[in-house]
């Protein structure tokens, strides 16, 4: 297994500085996050989901993808994947993004999935994401590169069985599932290795980071509620030394990306510890 880095937890460092610092973490590979920033928030401090100084404008001309073609290039890194925020059934974005992965040498994407807060009966959303996938994937096969979905809280995706009825009748080849346990702690939590067996030649990524949960306010009638929040990776809930064994004991051999959002450490510190955590497990299991 290999560890790359998910851009949208360096928000602080260019693409320049990101590639150095991930070189000198031992870190093999990069995800660029895919979204514009917000003009109004040029201005603010550097964050996860606003003001992302390591992130890819959709609107970008080929000479300023080259900018991150380099920083990757000249660290002797890999452009993992182009990761963006498309909605499903928005084919016309998700082509664009196809064509920046190709020009980047990116071998995969995130496709859209449908969100879930009840408003919209499953079924339906299934049926959208369902059509939409079938239209995704003969562009993934044209473009040589695979598009996967998350398993992602608050989405019709949420847990590796949903994520397996979604892709199931697509090409292994050309669609997969990117599996993040961290997010399943929050939604979706079935048997980490059971989910990793049931997806077998669909379980394409991993995404690294960790979920806990405390005590929140009293409900109305009277009981204790309960909040999920972002834990550092070694301290919450997923027992990652487990789960990197079960990843290889049913033979993934691919990315592990960094995603934490705890925000216990600076980028460069971030990167650095990942590093040496990951591989002194990896070196154990």
């Amino acid at each position: 297994m290999k560890l790359s880095v998910f851009t949208v937890v360096t928000p602080d460092l260019t693409p320049e500085e990101l590639a150095a610092a991930a070189k000198e973490a031992g870190i093999e590979g990069i995800e660029w996050r895919f979204k514009e920033v917000p003009q109004d928030a040029k201005d603010e401090s550097p964050s996860f989901w606003r003001n992302n100084l390591c992130s890819i404008d959709p609107a970008a001309t080929d000479a300023e993808l080259e900018r991150f073609a380099s920083a990757a290039r000249d660290n002797g890194l890999q452009t993992v994947s182009v990761t963006p925020y498309l909605q499903a059934g928005d084919l016309q974005s998700t082509e664009r993004v196809l064509q920046v992965a190709q020009k980047l040498g990116a071998s995969t994407i995130r496709v859209g999935v449908p969100s879930y807060d009840g408003t919209k009966h499953y079924n339906e959303l299934f049926q959208l994401a369902s059509e939409y996938i079938k239209g995704v994937e003969p562009l993934a096969k044209q473009y040589g590169v695979k598009c996967l979905v998350e398993t992602h809280h608050n989405t019709i995706t949420a847990s590796a069985s949903a994520a397996y009825r979604l892709v199931s009748n697509s090409d292994p080849a050309h669609i997969g599932v990117l599996f993040d346990p961290g997010n399943m702690v929050h939604e979706g939590y079935e048997n980490f290795r059971m989910g990793m067996e049931l997806l077998g030649p669909y379980l394409a990524h991993v995404h690294i980071k960790n979920t806990g949960w405390k005590k929140a306010d009293i409900r109305e009638d009277g009981s204790q509620a309960w909040a999920s929040y972002w834990e550092p990776n070694l301290q919450g809930i997923v027992n990652w030394r487990q789960v990197l064994t079960d990843l290889k004991a049913v033979g993934y051999d691919g990315y592990l990306g960094v995603e934490d959002f705890s925000g216990l450490y600076g980028s460069k510190e971030l990167l650095k510890k990942y590093g040496e955590q990951t591989r002194e497990i990896l070196a154990s299991i």
